[in-house]
């Protein structure tokens, strides 16, 4: 079968992340450069890709993927031998699942609001409850560490370790020590050492 990935990305973005699985992974894969500051996220072509004009967007044949937990389990399983996604009878798949998707569906709508400085909404409507529910759940598993899902490294942490770096330096994330020690696990590895060296080169292109 042939495994070869169209990759849609734009630097210092979220697609970050799927860049560095795609190493991780050691996949075949085609990269195709997202401007975004010059709008062509926002262009007809680009928009026939996504709609929603937002990266990464990834494309394997004729199977088109955005949102990228669903994303990661795509690649994780389509690259199995990796190791980087648990096999389905495996006990640690449904915390891999739980992870991913946590990110999108509770990570992200409380980090919007607390950038803006928005309160959640009531606890009956609020996709995450509190951002503080959002921060104590995280922490307690990565006390289960040195990884999301204990002693195994996995696409989740690509996703998390990337997500937090980020973050952090924006200070909407506590930099605990626990949080600390957790993204310079993740950072530190050469796959994301490698996209972190390309996409500044790419910045350094686009603002020639």
């Amino acid at each position: 079968m042939n495994r070869k990935i169209a990759f849609y990305h734009a630097p210092n973005s979220r697609s970050g992340g799927t860049f560095s699985l795609l190493e991780e992974l050691n996949a075949d894969y085609e990269l195709h450069l997202v401007n975004l500051k010059a709008g062509q996220s926002r262009q007809p072509d680009y928009r026939a890709i996504n709609p929603m004009g937002k990266v990464p967007a990834i494309r394997h044949g004729d199977v088109l993927i955005t949102e990228q937990p669903a994303i990661f389990m795509y690649l994780a399983d389509l690259y199995a031998e990796a190791g980087l996604a648990p096999a389905i009878n495996d006990p640690l798949r449904g915390a891999y699942l739980r992870w991913l998707v946590f990110y999108g569906s509770c990570f992200e709508p409380a980090l919007v609001d607390r950038s803006l400085n928005r309160e959640p909404a009531p606890p009956s409507t609020s996709p995450y409850g509190t951002w503080d529910d959002v921060v104590n759940t995280l922490q307690l598993q990565l006390a289960k560490g040195p990884y999301m899902l204990g002693e195994r490294f996995t696409a989740v942490d690509v996703l998390w370790g990337g997500a937090l770096h980020w973050t952090t330096l924006f200070k909407l994330v506590p930099e605990t020590p626990q949080i600390r020690a957790y993204i310079d696990r993740v950072v530190t590895r050469p796959a994301m050492q490698r996209v972190a060296a390309r996409d500044a080169e790419f910045l350094a292109q686009q603002a020639a």
